[in-house]
């Protein structure tokens, strides 16, 4: 676009310059002025593009404009000039600026040959009107495009910026989804850990002190093998994060059956399982969160309450299932094992481990029990409406 400019305005003032010369008009002022506009013009050509600032580039162009003046005023033939000038004032001047520069512009061109010849024609009126029309509306259309480029360069650079954020933010989840995959992984496996091979090993370590003959010896060894059969099972199972192997034989409440079976056979406390018949199918998640809690309960049975009867339901409770666990033994108060728990220890986290798995379900868990009058464990985990 400014190529194109620079080369309307010499091929118009080259033949301002040959037709003034053809003419009456005085060679001398003809040269003068005509040197005076060139320089002028490529002076602002250069310095005031480079400059930058839009008041020198207005005050580069009227002076121009004074000096364009001086050349009709010596020779009609250089009123096609008038052209660049359009061109230059749509480009430079605020738009209010550049109409009434072009005004008086086109004002020059319609005076000056009335003052120095006392007429004029539709040649000095109308066709400079239809090309200062033109010539406005092409600068100022290129600034709207120039505009829009910027606009679209700036969108695209927005969008990159938003690219890169994005980019990081994935980056950013992907971090995090995976630190939360690792804590929840080893959630998962302290509390598989604790409430089966640990259990187990406390067991074997009862049946250990419990031998006090070489026939309970003998008894011992034999449940001891079958608790590290069962231990060397699940090891396996958490290892390749399966479902618990009491479940492979049956649903829920066989695999309650046969635990309370064993709990029975190796410490004889006197168990007995209920389960309501309308229980519906389980979710593999709920009954293994049911069974961790059984399983941790039981030992808990074994190991601490010194009970001699344990009793389990198995509930259905219409929008959710309930597995409550009571014995008879020794029991323990609770508030007091509230303020011990509270402070950061290995102690009771059998029971924090259970409420933990249950919640995660949306499920809970209830305790209670009091010094001498044995515990009551109900857990519970929603099914929804059915």
């Amino acid at each position: 676009m400014r190529y194109g400019q620079h080369a309307i305005t010499v091929v118009l003032f080259v033949i301002g310059v040959v037709r003034a010369l053809g003419g009456d008009s005085s060679p001398v002022l003809v040269a003068v002025v005509g040197l005076c506009f060139s320089g002028w013009y490529v002076a602002g050509s250069i310095f005031a593009a480079r400059a930058g600032s839009r008041r020198l580039a207005a005050i580069w162009l009227i002076g121009l404009a004074l000096v364009w003046l001086g050349l009709v005023v010596i020779s009609a033939e250089f009123i096609w000039l008038a052209f660049p000038l359009w061109l230059l004032a749509g480009h430079l001047l605020p738009l209010q600026v550049a109409v009434v520069f072009s005004v008086a512009v086109f004002a020059g061109v319609a005076v000056v040959p009335l003052l120095k010849t006392g007429m004029t024609g539709y040649e000095f009126i109308i066709g400079p009107l239809v090309g200062g029309v033109f010539a406005f509306a092409i600068s100022r259309g290129y600034l709207q495009l120039l505009k829009d480029a910027r606009e679209r360069q700036q969108l695209i650079a927005s969008l990159v910026q938003a690219q890169d954020e994005m980019t990081g933010l994935h980056e950013e989840l992907g971090r995090v989804q995976r630190e939360s995959g690792a804590t929840q992984e080893r959630t998962r496996l302290s509390r598989d850990i604790h409430d089966t091979i640990a259990q187990g090993f406390s067991a074997i370590v009862l049946l250990a002190r419990a031998s006090k003959d070489a026939a309970a010896a003998l008894n011992a060894l034999e449940q001891v093998e079958t608790i590290a059969l069962d231990n060397l099972v699940e090891a396996r199972r958490i290892v390749g994060a399966l479902a618990p192997a009491e479940l492979d034989e049956g649903a829920l409440t066989g695999a309650l059956r046969r635990m309370l079976e064993r709990l029975s056979t190796e410490t004889g406390i006197q168990t007995e399982l209920h389960s309501d018949a309308s229980l519906p199918a389980l979710p593999a998640t709920v009954e293994v969160a049911l069974l961790r809690t059984a399983q941790s309960a039981l030992s808990n049975v074994r190991i601490h309450a010194d009970a001699r009867r344990v009793v389990v339901n198995l509930v259905d409770a219409e929008d959710a299932v309930r597995l409550d666990i009571v014995d008879d033994g020794r029991g323990f108060d609770t508030r007091a094992w509230c303020r011990k728990v509270a402070v950061p220890s290995g102690a009771g986290y059998g029971l924090h481990s259970m409420r933990a798995r249950l919640r995660e379900l949306g499920g809970g868990l209830d305790i209670e029990s009091a010094t001498g009058n044995g515990t009551a464990l109900s857990a519970f985990v929603p099914l929804g409406v059915r």
